[in-house]
């Protein structure tokens, strides 16, 4: 049983002779955008986060958990 939405068009190709080159280059190359548009996302995001960010209260002694 196939669950992705690339199992019909892969089990066509094979039954023709074919092989499942094609396919998989072009799912590699469209994950590689997908991590590079990723990280370009994520670079962009940090460097808008601020140098330093204010210490609370809170955040200056351990807390202990209490069960």
């Amino acid at each position: 049983m196939m669950l992705s939405a690339a199992g019909p068009v892969l089990a066509n190709t094979l039954k023709k002779g074919g092989s499942a080159g094609y396919l998989a280059l072009l799912l590699v190359v469209v994950m590689f955008l997908v991590t590079v548009l990723l990280i370009r996302n994520m670079s962009g995001r940090l460097k808008r986060l601020p140098k330093e960010f204010p210490e609370t209260p809170a955040s200056k002694e351990p807390q202990d958990p209490e069960v």
